[in-house]
């Protein structure tokens, strides 16, 4: 179901996709997230994606009362704290997303897929 809101020259319509644009473009600003995931469902191989398609680690729900579920897929970096890492990112996008398109987040899973050590040249 796409986002709706009514207001008194008409209806606006967000859709799941650009609720998912969002949320995985705030995911990926957070400090310690190397990237957003996606894992092959048929060898159980997760893969990094990159910055521009960080909306296919995302998955969005819209109740029928615009109330929003998102599940996030993400690499965190190696030695950082994840809890941490997770607590900032549930911050970050439930801010946005409620600031960008007025709809309630109601839920937001973290799901870290996966480990990465980061280069620091």
């Amino acid at each position: 179901m796409k986002g709706k809101m009514n207001t008194d020259m008409g209806e606006i319509v967000i859709d799941k996709d650009v609720i998912a644009k969002y949320a995985g473009t705030a995911t990926t600003d957070c400090i310690g997230i190397v990237g957003m995931a996606v894992v092959n469902v048929k060898d159980g191989v997760t893969k990094l994606l990159k910055r521009e398609n960080a909306d296919r680690g995302v998955s969005v729900s819209v109740s029928e009362d615009n109330h929003v579920k998102i599940e996030l897929h993400v690499i965190v970096a190696y030695g950082v704290s994840i809890r941490a890492v997770a607590q900032n990112v549930l911050e970050s996008v439930r801010y946005k997303v409620e600031e960008y398109t007025g709809l309630t987040v109601d839920k937001i899973n973290v799901i870290v897929d996966g480990v990465r050590i980061v280069d620091e040249d």
